[in-house]
């Protein structure tokens, strides 16, 4: 059931399915993708008595910026400070968190800047905090040229080139970050209407030129963004999943990235999946099967 909420800056759209007095889980989708990456994990949850949430991010879908005058922002931040926000809103204390890619970030920002609120975490990607305040080094070859997107991104002919080639690009990076996924244009194009929202060019480009200091941020979350930058570990339940076919976060879980996370932390690297993990394996060994292991 699509629904809406006025939650801080936005009017978030968000899918929600299950009892309303069901364990709150909360799946957050990443870039390019929208709330259908979990058309099939959100039933199975449901069937365990589960409120799932599913909600589009700033820029996607029906998700609605309140006033024109805020700033079309796609920092880290604003991502974290979004999902806090919804929470408020929706009055819910304590939920489990799954997310990947932008998704994952605001879920690991969440579990560090308020992690009473989250009750577990499902950390798909792994540590997923950036330092925008210093360069990020000159990574391995074959990782910067997965970022190609990024760096066109950071240009004008970049922008203007999203702007007019939305679709063709991000049918190419679902193709490129998930090789062994086999997906037909009706199931893309069930997604790509999200990416017709009228902030969605703007957040984006702003988030990818941001991140490597190309744009500034929202003043308001320079503390924050300081915070974050000296990479705090988070303390919550986890459990981590990698896709193992992953075409654009080559690296794959490390002893350093474990580190983030509290003792015990299950860690899986998912056979056959790539970066759209939750569509491609929705069940066992992946996302719900690590929902379900920390909701007990």
């Amino acid at each position: 059931m699509l629904k809406r909420v006025t939650a801080g800056v936005l009017e978030v759209a968000y899918e929600e399915a299950g009892p309303a007095d069901g364990a709150p889980v909360v799946l957050l989708h990443g870039f390019p993708y929208d709330v259908t990456a979990f058309a099939e994990t959100t039933p199975l949850l449901v069937a365990r008595g589960c409120r799932v949430i599913a909600p589009y991010l700033r820029g996607y879908g029906p998700t609605r910026f309140v006033s024109p005058a805020t700033p079309r922002s796609g920092q880290q931040a604003v991502l974290g400070h979004d999902l806090l926000e919804l929470l408020n809103a929706l009055a819910i204390p304590r939920a489990v968190l799954a997310g990947y890619d932008w998704g994952g970030r605001a879920a690991c920002l969440a579990a560090i800047l308020a992690p009473e609120r989250v009750r577990a975490l499902v950390a798909i990607g792994g540590y997923n905090v950036q330092n925008t305040l210093a360069p990020s080094r000159p990574a391995p070859a074959a990782q910067e040229r997965a970022f190609w997107y990024q760096w066109y991104f950071n240009t004008e002919r970049g922008r203007l080139g999203f702007a007019q080639n939305r679709r063709e690009i991000c049918r190419m990076l679902w193709r490129d970050w998930s090789p062994s996924y086999q997906f037909d244009e009706a199931t893309f194009e069930r997604t790509a209407v999200a990416f017709d929202n009228p902030d969605f060019v703007d957040v984006v480009i702003h988030s990818y030129r941001h991140r490597h200091g190309n744009a500034p941020g929202e003043a308001r979350f320079d503390a924050m963004e300081r915070r974050l930058a000296t990479q705090p570990p988070i303390t919550v339940p986890t459990v981590i999943l990698h896709g193992g076919d992953d075409g654009v976060s080559l690296s794959r879980a490390t002893e350093r990235e474990l580190s983030m996370f509290p003792a015990g932390t299950a860690r899986h690297v998912v056979a056959g999946a790539g970066h759209f993990l939750p569509r491609e394996k929705p069940g066992a060994p992946a996302v719900v099967d690590a929902l379900l292991t920390l909701l007990r």
